[in-house]
């Protein structure tokens, strides 16, 4: 176990801060906001229940919600138009003032990257800094499956993303912020990881984080001290 105190060091010290997205930096669940517009909310909402709790290996989940949904190009193009996802309290803040401090910001997301990257211009977080799953559509703009290769697909995505970011920016001290399992998976490789309750708490992840916050307000404080 790591002391608070030596916890607290490393976040400030971080030279990369990665966030989950879903729950996190925005306060919907992406897939279930794109399920809802597409007219299959509750079969989709149970699947992503059962999928944050670990129960179902993520690639699978994926597949079997995608399979039901069937986005087509223009429906997750008018999901960001008319339904945007709402930026949780205090993240436009605290990405900002990491920012300030020269850390570099990343989005490590299981969800897609249409959307992610509609947050991240919100964030003035720059694309090549957002990892999510690509959707793949065929030339009538039907849903026509999704990128299996991308590390974001498969249960440990994260932790393989983080890894890469280390071998390729030689970052000595990653911190991973995020709500779910499969966040607090990614430490190690990360440095640090600090569960998020701030949209919804998950059980798991609240008992077994050294490091548990409900506002980005804590995180803000940290680094003014």
């Amino acid at each position: 176990m790591v002391s608070h105190s030596e916890l607290r060091k490393l976040f400030c010290s971080a030279d990369a801060v990665c966030f989950d997205v879903d729950s996190t930096v925005i306060r919907e669940e992406g897939i279930d906001e794109l399920a809802k517009f597409c007219g299959v909310e509750d079969a989709v909402s149970e699947m992503t229940r059962r999928a944050m709790g670990g129960a179902v290996p993520f690639k699978a989940a994926l597949m079997e919600r995608l399979a039901l949904i069937q986005p087509s190009r223009e429906q997750v193009q008018r999901l960001i138009a008319e339904h945007p996802p709402h930026l949780t309290p205090g993240i436009r803040e605290l990405v900002s003032r990491l920012q300030e401090r020269n850390v570099q910001v990343f989005l490590i997301s299981g969800g897609f990257r249409s959307i992610v990257e509609h947050v991240a211009a919100k964030l003035n977080i720059p694309s090549t800094n957002v990892f999510a799953n690509r959707l793949k559509f065929y030339f009538n703009g039907e849903y026509a499956g999704f990128d299996e290769m991308q590390p974001t697909a498969e249960s440990g995505g994260k932790g393989k993303v983080i890894k890469l970011l280390k071998e390729k920016y030689h970052f000595k001290n990653i911190v991973m912020i995020g709500d779910g399992a499969t966040d607090m998976e990614a430490c190690p490789p990360a440095d640090v990881f600090i569960g998020f309750g701030g949209n919804v708490i998950r059980q798991q992840v609240k008992d077994n984080a050294e490091w548990y916050i409900t506002d980005f307000v804590e995180l803000l404080g940290e680094l003014e001290e």
